[in-house]
């Protein structure tokens, strides 16, 4: 049985961020069930979920709350259009939604995965400045090794050229900077008056390897976006729901966006939906007479799916019941303790943290900075290591990821952080 999928998968699929030409030659790891921060095979063996599953998980596979809320709502209804209608699950967490996140986001779309929560984000800031009669505000900023999702609007406002370079000719243009407070300035006070919005990763760049934001950074460019009357988009998908160590990043430095962007944690990992936030401010801007067509001309055919609106109620309600991010700080702490043996390691140039969110960046040689190549797959090699022992892994390039499940036992993150520094060493 495990043979014959192993060969459809080869003959049929195509995976995502993979080069089927290696996975065509390997043996491929096949998931047939989870339990807690687990996952087994269909060789019935068991492997530590050391990404929660690219960043998803929240409370844990299977948890029994989740499982149920889904299947109470299956007995109703599975899914109805919300072009023109809507239901229970929807409102209800708009509400629970708009009650957590910063001040002044009061308004909810839905969509479907982190990317259409960018798009959306995108479009309603286009969109609204021509409506309010600044229809030469058209362009965005945003920010070198940034990265926002796949489509094409979030991949214009990405700044990886491993991942968005070949993609430039179809895509539009804007301001892509560095973490500099005068660029952000100084391109502000020149273009203002062309620039419709400011996306941003708050605090902590994931895609990019982890990379750390200097401090105040963020607040400062939420104020001048105030200042120059220029949108600030908050793109909180993978930072949401308690990665961080907060609910949301944007709480590190006190900043209220205009727009906030959600998905990955917020149904903890059991559905794809996304939503974007936005303020009374944006949204009446979209209100107006059925013949002035300033409705928003967006939308997506799973638009606020009940089933994942009730995993995502639920996931809010076992945040507060379990007191989880309360939970999670001993945690953090013990994680950062811990990592501190990482960069004592010879081939480890640097460890950054954020909450529950890690990148260990590996080198060639440390005294001389000198990285490895690309095609020594450092990475893979290690999460391959990590993998013969029952650990499951995902680099990025040469940068060693941790973003375990909050829900994660102190012995499940010790053993975690042991199997990865034995995977590096054994490695490199």
């Amino acid at each position: 049985m495990s043979k014959n999928l192993e060969l459809l998968d080869k003959k049929y699929i195509w995976h995502p961020f993979t080069q089927m030409y290696d996975w065509l030659k390997e043996e491929p790891l096949i998931i047939k069930e989870a339990k807690g921060s687990y996952l087994k095979d269909i060789k019935g063996r068991w492997y530590l979920d050391g990404v929660s599953s690219l960043w998803v998980n929240v409370h844990g596979h299977r948890k029994k709350e989740i499982d149920s809320a889904i299947k109470k709502q299956l007995s109703k209804v599975a899914h109805s259009t919300f072009f023109g209608l809507s239901h229970k699950p929807a409102i209800e967490l708009a509400g629970r939604l708009v009650n957590i996140a910063p001040g002044g986001l009061s308004k909810v779309f839905y969509s479907d995965n982190g990317s259409t929560s960018v798009e959306v984000a995108l479009k309603i800031c286009f969109q609204y400045w021509r409506q309010k009669d600044k229809k030469e505000k058209t362009k965005f900023i945003y920010f070198k090794n940034s990265y926002h999702g796949d489509t094409i609007g979030s991949v214009s406002v990405g700044g990886i050229g491993l991942f968005h370079g070949l993609y430039r000719p179809l895509l539009f243009k804007g301001y892509c900077l560095p973490f500099s407070i005068a660029r952000v300035k100084n391109v502000l006070e020149k273009h203002h008056r062309e620039i419709a919005g400011l996306i941003v990763e708050p605090m902590i760049q994931g895609a990019a390897g982890m990379l750390l934001m200097p401090k105040g950074f963020f607040k400062k460019i939420r104020d001048l976006c105030l200042r120059y009357n220029v949108l600030f988009i908050a793109d909180e998908v993978a930072t949401g729901f308690g990665r961080t160590g907060k609910m949301f990043a944007c709480e590190h430095e006190g900043v209220r966006p205009d727009i906030l962007c959600l998905g990955k944690g917020i149904t903890a990992g059991y559905l794809p939906l996304a939503a974007t936030l936005t303020t009374g401010k944006v949204y009446s801007a979209f209100l107006g007479e059925y013949k002035d067509k300033k409705a928003f001309f967006h939308g997506h055919s799973y638009t606020a799916n009940p089933l994942a609106c009730v995993a995502a109620i639920e996931n809010l309600n076992l945040f507060e019941r379990e007191k989880t991010l309360k939970k999670l700080q001993p945690k953090i702490s013990f994680l950062k303790k811990e990592l501190k043996a990482f960069e004592a390691l010879e081939h480890v140039k640097e460890v950054r943290q954020l909450g529950f969110m890690v990148g260990i960046e590996l080198v060639k040689d440390k005294a001389g900075n000198e990285p490895y190549l690309w095609e020594e797959k450092i990475g893979i090699r290690v999460i391959k290591e990590a993998r013969k022992k029952r650990v499951i892994l995902r680099p990025l390039g040469n940068v060693i990821v941790l973003m375990p499940p909050l829900s994660i036992s102190s012995f499940e993150l010790k053993l975690l952080l042991e199997i990865t520094r034995q995977s590096i060493l054994s490695v490199t």
